[in-house]
């Protein structure tokens, strides 16, 4: 099995990735590895992307990366080219590439500019590498392709818009998305976790840039969250990685076009 993972230098797409290495798969690891103007919080970087695939080849995987920004369609082409180089095919594309920010204005307040680059990354990057990859899926009649929605595309945020927008979005493009294919054998399918825990394990930082872009203070954000969580606890990147694997694999032959939330049960509320 050959997966690609993007958003992968850290977090659930480091917690997708280490998962599937240590059931067999080879890798290819896309990231931007790089902060971008107007995320107003540090990205992943080319450390830790090599630091992702370094620990998946200690689980005896096989290691591709790539540093690739889902907004320009010519780098994701470029990566997907190097992955069917490297290994011939691709059976599951995981899309954990998103940020959270701009955010934390209510709708009115948030800038054109904001607005354009929370989609443009969090949904439209997300289109173009099913776009890309799902191509190479339906020509060889086979394939499974994992989005990573949120609760955000669920229910809605204050001062989030363009968040819940483009999560929103990333299931109304699940579904379709799993309707155009399945007739090629493609299944396509989302999970939306609640609030994550930031491992420190897997650098993970994105739970502290929602409490920042909520005005809440970091060093009590875990206890804040968890205030809204049924289960009295916060979700754990693996918990993630475990429904994408499940949804990755034959075991969820039949599962397409399918919600998957891991959320403690904060959205069935």
């Amino acid at each position: 099995m050959t997966a690609v993972v993007t958003g992968a230098a850290r977090g659930i797409g480091r917690a997708c990735a280490l998962t599937f290495a240590e059931q067999g798969a080879d890798l290819v690891l896309l990231d931007v590895a790089e902060d971008i103007e107007g995320v107003g919080y540090p990205l992943g970087n080319v450390s830790q992307l090599e630091h992702t695939a370094a620990l998946c080849e200690e689980r005896g995987a096989a290691v591709l990366t790539a540093v690739a920004d889902v907004r320009d369609q010519a780098a994701v082409e470029k990566a997907v080219d190097g992955a069917l180089d490297r290994f011939g095919g691709i059976d599951v594309l995981v899309n954990c590439a998103g940020v959270a920010g701009p955010s934390g204005k209510p709708v009115h307040e948030a800038s054109p500019d904001e607005w354009h680059l929370m989609i443009d990354i969090d949904l439209s990057g997300t289109w173009r590498m099913v776009r890309a990859v799902g191509a190479v899926m339906v020509r060889r009649h086979s394939g499974s392709i994992v989005n990573i929605a949120s609760t955000a595309g669920l229910v809605g945020y204050r001062n989030f818009s363009g968040y819940v927008a483009a999560k929103h979005g990333v299931i109304g493009l699940t579904k379709a998305a799993a309707l155009d294919l399945a007739p090629h054998g493609v299944r396509v399918n989302a999970v939306c976790p609640g609030s994550v825990r930031d491992d420190r394990e897997l650098d993970g930082l994105m739970l502290s840039e929602i409490a920042r872009s909520l005005g809440v203070d970091v060093t009590e954000h875990e206890t804040v969250f968890v205030r809204d969580q049924p289960g009295n606890a916060l979700v754990e990147a693996w918990d993630v990685a475990r429904a994408v694997l499940w949804l990755a694999t034959g075991e969820s032959r039949h599962a397409t076009g399918s919600v998957v939330t891991v959320d403690g049960g904060f959205s069935a509320r």
